[in-house]
């Protein structure tokens, strides 16, 4: 056994930063886990740490009992045998007899052998106890040492959720990441890395802490590169007036690697927020931008004004008019003809994101559409008796332009316009449900022909010879009424 234990576990406890008393705890719970496989799990038997000597004392208790009544002659003397010991005992009483183990005590364990070895029945186990001690101790206080480093990370770290965080790639465990935090690894899951990134090791990671998991193999802390909230740290890093509070980060929609939007506002109605988060020449936003290698970013004012707030979303695409139905949490956009690719986008990314954004769902309807909607839906409308050109002008005027908007309408709310009851209400219903429903027919044809004609095989070369003309290249629209009303679909609007 080592002499003094102070130094060791002063110097343990400052490089591993663990309480010292939890040190001095493990050595005691060491030494008695090794007496205890030595002399007998049933003995009565206790370990202290003294601090003086920097070594655990360890201390083997007996109860006395009369003649004849002992039951258990590992905790138990007869009264006889304990008055050899101290003449003054009683039964009743409890004997305390410290064992020697080290080395320097070899002396002091010989005394006690020859006085009391055959009386406690521990001499021939004190010889093997040192080298068993130093082993089982070793074992119990690395194990104590690494379930209290755990805890130190633990709760370094467990305040620390929603955080970023800045770590250096050292290895790869099935797609995920594992990365050095410096005190902790965190994981980087598969599932919370960007599509267009890649990883070597030793590569900065810069991320967000998703989660932090305690289990049995210590704590796991998770980060994401995915989450909207990174944005959301990233530009608090970037735009001072988002750390003093003064702009504030109300929304963030994001598909990660390819595109985001969010919308701030600012309590000081002298600081513009969009400025703000822009910077200079646009130094902030690009900061944030190389950062997420390259994820466009839109940034919009924020309106509690769901009307105005949703054409700010919707940008750079202009917006016409603006249709609200609470009940459903829908919105209508009606954007001119030219600006309906621009304001759906790339695969429908910039009219997604604004929804998300919103936390409404948002239709798009160019104004040509909506002419020729109003047109059909007035030709159907006009079999209504009472129903004449005015008033289903005044319909469209109050939005109810398409057989859905009738038909998401409660029928007490039609029969509350001037100049329609109740009765008039319900024909109007059922004739938008079946221009929807012949709508709806007429968009499946379409995509079955579409269909039909892309499954269809090309001309051969010797039918062409014999036809003696080229084989026709034919443009199809395969969006038919899900277009959402046609325009380039490639086209996507510019960020801020």
């Amino acid at each position: 056994m080592i002499g003094n234990l102070n130094q060791i576990i002063d110097q343990v406890s400052k490089e591993k930063s663990i309480d010292r008393a939890l040190l001095v705890e493990a050595l005691e719970q060491g030494i008695l886990s090794a007496a205890k496989k030595t002399f007998g799990h049933s003995r009565e038997l206790e370990a202290k740490y003294n601090e003086e000597i920097g070594q655990v004392e360890l201390m083997l208790y007996m109860v006395v009992v009369d003649d004849g009544a002992v039951a258990n002659h590992e905790r138990e003397l007869p009264l006889t045998t304990a008055q050899i010991i101290d003449p003054e005992v009683q039964a009743g009483d409890e004997l305390g007899f410290q064992i020697f183990y080290l080395d320097k005590d070899r002396v002091s364990a010989e005394e006690e052998d020859r006085k009391y070895g055959d009386i406690l029945g521990i001499k021939t186990a004190r010889q093997q106890f040192g080298r068993i001690a130093a082993m089982t101790a070793k074992q119990v206080i690395m194990q104590r040492v690494r379930d209290a480093e755990r805890d130190v990370v633990f709760n370094e770290y467990k305040d620390r959720k929603g955080e970023l965080v800045t770590g250096i790639t050292r290895r790869f465990e099935r797609g995920n990441v594992i990365v050095d935090l410096g005190r902790a690894e965190a994981v980087l899951p598969m599932r919370e890395q960007m599509f267009r990134e890649s990883y070597r090791a030793g590569d900065r990671v810069q991320a967000y802490v998703k989660e932090i998991r305690r289990d049995a193999r210590g704590p796991q802390i998770v980060l994401s590169r995915t989450d909207a909230r990174l944005i959301e740290k990233l530009f608090e890093l970037e735009v001072p007036e988002i750390y003093e509070g003064i702009v504030k980060i109300m929304a963030v929609a994001r598909e990660p690697g390819e595109r985001a939007k969010i919308a701030v506002a600012s309590k000081d109605s002298d600081v513009d927020p969009v400025g703000a988060c822009v910077g200079m020449k646009g130094s902030r936003v690009q900061a944030v931008v190389q950062e997420l290698r390259g994820e466009k970013i839109d940034i919009v004012p924020w309106s509690p004004d769901i009307a105005k707030f949703v054409c700010n979303a919707i940008q750079p695409a202009e917006v016409s008019r603006v249709l609200i139905d609470e009940d459903n949490q829908t919105i209508e956009l009606i954007v001119p003809d030219d600006q309906l690719s621009l304001a759906i986008g790339r695969r429908g990314q910039n009219v997604r994101l604004a929804s998300r954004l919103v936390g409404w769902k948002i239709d798009i309807q160019s104004e040509g559409k909506i002419e020729d909607m109003k047109k059909m839906l007035g030709e159907a409308l006009a079999v209504v008796p009472g129903l004449d050109e005015s008033l289903i002008g005044y319909l469209f005027k109050l939005g109810y332009h398409s057989p859905d908007n009738l038909l998401n309408a409660h029928t007490e709310d039609l029969a509350g316009i001037p100049g329609i009851n109740e009765e008039m209400a319900m024909q109007i219903q059922q004739i938008a449900f079946e221009v929807k429903k012949r709508r709806d027919e007429d968009a499946r044809v379409a995509r079955e022909a579409a269909q039909a004609a892309l499954a269809a095989p090309a001309p051969s070369p010797e039918a062409v010879e014999v036809l003696g003309t080229e084989p026709a290249s034919a443009d199809l629209d395969l969006g038919g009424d899900l277009d959402l009303g046609g325009g380039d679909p490639g086209a996507e609007p510019a960020p801020v």
